[in-house]
């Protein structure tokens, strides 16, 4: 075999694994646990389920979960005198459906938050394609209905993983009371490149998500939780997010 011909070998090899990973990386990002539309959810704290029509073809499903009592589990009132504090936007990680997710709304309610969990795109009984674009724009849609009802003054968004990036945008283009990312990337540009060094990411990767990019034009108090031996994303990634605008971050790892 010629050097010509190993080089051309090499090289088609290595455009090959680079288009496989161009089309596979939908499989490998997100991991969704899809529910029939007349799916009836089920928790022992109140709850009502939400639908938001983003345009012909696309809903996006949602869950409001109401802050209660953790003795009584009644209700409270929207009211600071009731022990009501806000409403906390989550965006969970890129795997299962709010049906899972769910159980974590107590971590907030039972601190008198409410808290509307949303599912991405075909995750859940959420529909329609999905791009980055999109997801941002379905986030941004989900934030305008809720601050119809609640000044923004008290609105919380949560980011948790793949959710992180999403609640950066959102913060990045609104004024939140706060902004929590928990283990959250610095990009998944920079992710990739260290499990996929091979993979030229400006040509191969559709979700970028610039975390760091939004975060400078974020106006809220920033709150970032990692674990210290997160082997997926590293503490590195958060403590770099953390250099970008110190004045606002607090990092507890």
């Amino acid at each position: 075999m010629s050097v010509v011909t190993v080089i051309l070998l090499v090289l088609g090899i290595y455009i090959a694994l680079n288009v496989l990973a161009y089309f596979v990386q939908e499989q490998i990002l997100f991991r969704p646990e899809k529910l029939p539309q007349q799916f009836e959810y089920k928790y022992d704290f109140p709850f009502e389920e939400l639908f938001f029509d983003i345009k012909p073809g696309v809903r996006i499903n949602g869950l409001y979960f109401f802050a209660h009592d953790p003795q009584t589990g009644q209700r409270l009132a929207q009211s600071p005198q009731a022990g009501w504090h806000g409403l906390v936007i989550y965006f969970h990680g890129n795997s299962r459906s709010i049906k899972g997710w769910g159980k974590h709304s107590v971590d907030f309610t039972r601190r008198g938050f409410d808290v509307v969990m949303i599912d991405y795109r075909g995750f859940g009984k959420s529909t329609g394609r999905r791009t980055e674009e999109d997801l941002k724009t379905d986030a941004q849609f989900v934030y305008e209905q809720l601050v119809v009802k609640l000044p923004e003054s008290r609105i919380v968004v949560y980011g948790r993983s793949m959710g992180s990036g999403f609640a950066a945008k959102l913060a990045s283009a609104n004024f939140p009371r706060m902004l929590i990312l928990d283990a959250p990337y610095y990009s998944l540009s920079r992710v990739t490149r260290r499990y996929l060094p091979f993979v030229p990411v400006q040509w191969v990767l559709r979700y970028p998500v610039r975390t760091h990019t939004w975060l400078k034009y974020v106006k809220c108090p920033i709150r970032i939780l990692h674990g210290t031996h997160d082997w997926l994303i590293p503490l590195k990634q958060s403590e770099d997010l953390a250099q970008i605008m110190p004045q606002l971050v607090k990092l507890y790892a």
